[in-house]
């Protein structure tokens, strides 16, 4: 992941956060983050530029709280196999959600769409896959979860200031946000692909 580099800056802002929510429930904290991300989707979907705000606002909130929950459960020694797949189960959600909120709102394309959900799950199952055959879960490749947040946070606020009717045109046919959605199709099937040859070289070797 493109972004795994810099998880060191990243601990600095939410250890300090963590440590101020010990006393949550981590798995309170993944129901948070996926209620969130319907906020965030049901926010693209109404493709106004007050709605657009609001939904660059839960996508923030959506990234801050899925990153939390997996600190304070480590901080507080209540990591579990439970908690983990809870995680995993309601991000997969959220990401449907809030790419279909896009993708059938007034600033995506349905096909775009499709194809954007079907690369990010792709790239999720090959990550999963690799831990159903015991080598562990699969976080390489092109473009991880953490990625694709930052890159459709700086598309909403290229959607908000440069074209928050949603109308595309000019030098740009298709939308900020449809464009989002073509790179998450094209790079999510990169990833998978990129994590599947990893896997069968190790499987290979094993």
């Amino acid at each position: 992941m493109v972004l795994e580099a810099r998880r060191d800056l990243a601990d600095r802002v939410l250890l300090p956060l963590a440590e101020r929510m010990r006393g949550a429930n981590p798995n309170h904290i993944s129901w948070l983050a996926f209620l969130v991300a319907v906020g965030a989707g049901v926010a693209f979907y109404v493709a106004t530029w007050w709605s657009l705000l609001l939904a660059i606002l839960l996508l923030f909130l959506n990234a801050m709280f899925d990153a939390l929950d997996g600190k304070v459960a480590k901080l507080t020694g209540r990591e579990t196999k439970r908690g983990d797949f809870l995680d995993h189960v309601l991000d997969r959600y959220a990401d449907v959600i809030i790419l279909g909120g896009i993708a059938l709102g007034g600033y995506g394309d349905v096909l775009f769409g499709l194809f954007a959900i079907l690369g990010v799950l792709l790239a999720s199952y090959m990550g999963t896959q690799a831990q159903a055959v015991g080598l562990g879960r699969q976080y390489s490749g092109l473009m991880g979860r953490a990625d694709r947040l930052v890159i459709l946070w700086f598309a909403a606020w290229v959607q908000l200031f440069g074209d928050p009717s949603g109308l595309g045109g000019g030098p740009l046919v298709y939308t900020p946000l449809t464009l989002a959605l073509v790179l998450f199709a094209v790079l999510g099937q990169i990833t998978a692909v990129q994590r599947a040859i990893s896997s069968w070289r190790r499987l290979g070797a094993a």
